[in-house]
């Protein structure tokens, strides 16, 4: 999961996507990057590391121009390498500098056909393919300055060849910014404006309405499944529908855990549909654990706050905040390796010992995916004196792997493949373990748009919105997705980068 920022404005853009930046910087911690455009050249900085500890003052005074766009990467596939941090860039049509927000699923195949046809490819990032796809397309115009229709057919063309779970946002150079979402609407993607006092209309596309609203952007709409935008420099809007089947599932997993609650996507407030997981769950407790006693609900910080302050009003018992979070600490989910996750969770989180002495406590988590952080948190709950630890999860069982962004790998990772509510109870120390069953999450969160028919939900239910998604595909993803493997990838990098630099 990543998140991506695009901006054409009238006055210099670099402060406002800094900005942006820095409100999807839960997206992604890995690292952050930002490209402008200033008199026919690309102005680019990005590295390793938070947006804050990225961007100086230098580089922000050398990130001149009027339109830009922005990156926070969370790595899936791939390596953590430096070399991999976005936006990515092509000199050839044009210059075109793209970041990307999902997977392709078909990155294999892709990467065949475009070494095939000459395409250098420098890095093992799905994302460039798609940046070499988008230039090929747009490289058989034949003409010197492409118009709107020119770069819709290119996209619809692009849209055939790749599979999976994209939102994308790009740069061309002396034409303007272009974005587009996946025909089947699993990455999120808004469009907004903001009138400036001289009275010119600025456009925005983000990750998240949050992006928008911090910045002092209207939130416009939605971008439809399948739909690009391409505003020009002079900050004309044009919009148009370029895949042939489209369809709205969007990922389920935004609404549990990966978006502000403060965000609105695909017509639903994350807020709301959190609280609406917080009723199910406290409505299923109360059916199925009424036998118990339980002295407070306490939330494991911070997504499941609003969640856990729900089922307390369910269940009519007191809520409270067991835990101090240092905030200097990272989002651990998204944390690439293992070890570094372990690590980090005591950190993170210290309990509230008198919340927790003598007390049989409800801990409410927004999910469980490989028990790392829960085993540790349940640690230090009975270390702090609890009776009895019960766990309630506002996801089901996560069992299968992700294909379109998110760092759920083989299944082997996770804690719940091959076993039942039970047997992970035991695992992570537990006295009793509730998950949130999954209808009653669809519900939750679709409560709000009776549009949405259905949600890509496969980390849940293995089932997998794009084609070709089988055991060969599977096996190709573990070999790019586990621990080892990323950190082998992260050490050829390293030196490859070193022995450039020893050569310069």
């Amino acid at each position: 999961m990543c998140g991506i920022v695009g901006i054409v404005g009238s006055t210099p853009v670099n402060q406002s996507i800094y900005d942006a930046l820095t409100v999807l910087q839960h997206r992604g911690q890995d690292a952050a990057g930002i490209v402008t455009t200033y008199n026919g050249n690309f102005k680019q900085r990005k590295a390793n590391g938070l947006v804050k500890d990225v961007f100086e003052t230098k580089h922000m005074q050398r990130l001149k121009g009027n339109s830009g766009i922005g990156h926070v990467r969370y790595p899936t596939a791939g390596s953590s390498s430096a070399a991999e941090a976005q936006p990515f860039y092509v000199n050839s049509p044009w210059g075109i500098s793209l970041a990307h927000n999902g997977n392709l699923t078909n990155a294999k195949d892709l990467r065949a056909a475009l070494v095939k046809s000459r395409r250098h490819i420098n890095t093992t990032s799905d994302s460039e393919l798609l940046l070499n796809t988008l230039a090929a397309e747009l490289g058989k115009t034949k003409t010197d300055h492409l118009s709107p229709d020119d770069i819709f057919h290119a996209i619809a063309e692009v849209h055939k060849q790749i599979s999976g779970a994209y939102a994308v946002t790009a740069l061309i150079i002396d034409h303007g910014l272009i974005a587009f979402r996946d025909p089947d609407g699993i990455r999120p993607l808004v469009l907004g404006s903001r009138q400036t006092d001289e009275g010119d209309i600025e456009y925005i596309v983000a990750s998240e309405s949050v992006g928008l609203d911090t910045i002092g952007f209207r939130f416009l709409r939605d971008v439809e499944p399948g739909e690009a935008v391409y505003i020009t420099e002079n900050r004309k809007l044009f919009t148009q529908q370029c895949a042939e089947k489209t369809s709205l599932t969007p990922c389920i997993f935004e609404y549990v855990y990966f978006a502000r609650p403060d965000s609105t996507l695909n017509g639903i407030s994350v807020y709301e549909a959190r609280l609406e997981m917080g009723r199910k769950l406290g409505a299923k407790i109360k059916r199925e654990w009424s036998d118990l006693e339980i002295d407070a609900v306490i939330p494991i910080p911070e997504t499941s706050n609003d969640i856990a302050l729900e089922i307390s009003v369910e269940l009519g018992l007191p809520y409270r905040q067991g835990f101090v979070k240092n905030r200097y600490i990272g989002r651990t989910f998204i944390m690439p390796g293992q070890t570094q996750r372990r690590k980090s969770v005591r950190r993170k989180l210290n309990p509230i010992s008198a919340e927790f002495k003598g007390k049989n406590v409800l801990l409410v988590d927004d999910s469980i995916v490989r028990g790392t952080t829960s085993e540790q948190i349940i640690e230090m709950v009975r270390e702090a004196g609890a009776k009895k630890v019960y766990l309630a999860s506002a996801a089901p069982e996560v069992r299968h792997p992700n294909v379109y962004g998110i760092d759920m790998p083989t299944p082997e990772e996770l804690i719940a493949h091959g076993r039942n509510a039970e047997q992970i109870s035991d695992c992570i120390g537990t006295d009793k373990l509730i998950f949130q069953d999954l209808q009653d999450l669809k519900d939750a969160v679709g409560k709000q748009n009776p549009a949405i028919k259905e949600f890509e939900c496969s980390v849940f239910d293995g089932k997998y919105v794009t084609p070709g998604i089988n055991k060969e595909y599977f096996d190709y993803l573990a070999s790019l997705r586990s621990e080892d493997a990323k950190k082998v990838q992260t050490q050829k990098e390293e030196i490859a980068n070193l022995e450039m630099y020893n050569e310069s």
